[in-house]
């Protein structure tokens, strides 16, 4: 008899993915719908390129896309609040969206106004966020004893700082901080909080560095495995982290970078 295999299912649960419509949201969308997960994501501006995911993974009834500014916590709020009445419930949250300003700005330079955008995207917007998701799942019934996960999705810049991003790079850095007080406070109420944090992937905000020869040669220089990584390949530790095979995992902050940056 040939084995049945390992199963990463995610039946009769609800996700909400934030910047779903490209990029590392739009293959973790795929990847929960694979997996059986029902999925709502929000996205800025890409209405055609939103339809077009929702249609793949198989129409409104499995799969929603809401669009919705994510630039406070007020956002963030509505968001989920929105969310949570399309399929009824929400299960997992996986808070993808962010800005990365492409200009390199030397801090004694950097507007005020500068900062407080990014910051405002990448961290206001995330409590909201997590504070409406956390109140949410725990107001849910529980048929399990995990209640719900939260994946914040970080970056290597969160790790090791990055010149001329302070902005960029305060803001997820934050967001280690936050998965693990998150992790303290809500696992002993069945709430599994998690990061991912990639190093360089292929997407459309990266796409004028790695298209720039010197610029990607020394960004992948730093890389041992020689490459940036593929959308899929961040979205597969996000679905892990939200199966139940993670489901003694809470508060870490799970590398996915090539061995860029070895933190133990």
């Amino acid at each position: 008899m040939a084995p049945a295999g390992v199963s990463l299912t995610l039946v009769n649960k609800v996700a909400l993915v934030t910047g779903g419509s490209r990029g590392i949201g739009a293959a973790t969308v795929r990847l929960l719908r694979q997996a059986g997960a029902r999925v709502v994501f929000s996205y800025r501006s890409e209405a055609a390129r939103a339809a077009e995911l929702v249609a793949e993974c198989g129409g409104d009834a499995h799969c929603r896309a809401l669009q919705q500014e994510l630039a406070s916590a007020e956002d963030g709020q509505v968001l989920v609040e929105t969310a949570a009445v399309v399929f009824g419930r929400i299960d997992i949250l996986v808070v993808n969206h962010g800005i990365w300003p492409p200009h390199d700005q030397p801090i004694a330079e950097m507007p005020a106004t500068q900062w407080r955008r990014t910051l405002g995207v990448n961290l206001e917007s995330v409590f909201g966020l997590v504070q409406s998701a956390t109140a949410q799942m725990l107001a849910q019934p529980q048929d399990h004893k995990t209640r719900g996960h939260i994946v914040l999705v970080a970056s290597t810049a969160a790790q090791r700082g990055e010149a001329f991003h302070a902005d960029y790079a305060a803001s997820k850095g934050a967001l280690l901080s936050l998965t693990k007080s998150l992790s303290s406070e809500l696992a002993p109420q069945g709430i599994l909080c998690n990061c991912v944090a990639p190093g360089w992937v292929r997407t459309e905000m990266s796409a004028g560095t790695l298209s720039d020869p010197d610029a990607s040669k020394k960004a992948l220089s730093l890389i041992p495995l020689g490459r940036a990584a593929d959308p899929d390949e961040i979205a597969g530790p996000i679905l892990f982290l939200c199966t139940p095979w993670a489901g003694f995992i809470s508060g870490e902050v799970f590398n996915v970078n090539g061995g860029a940056v070895l933190v133990g």
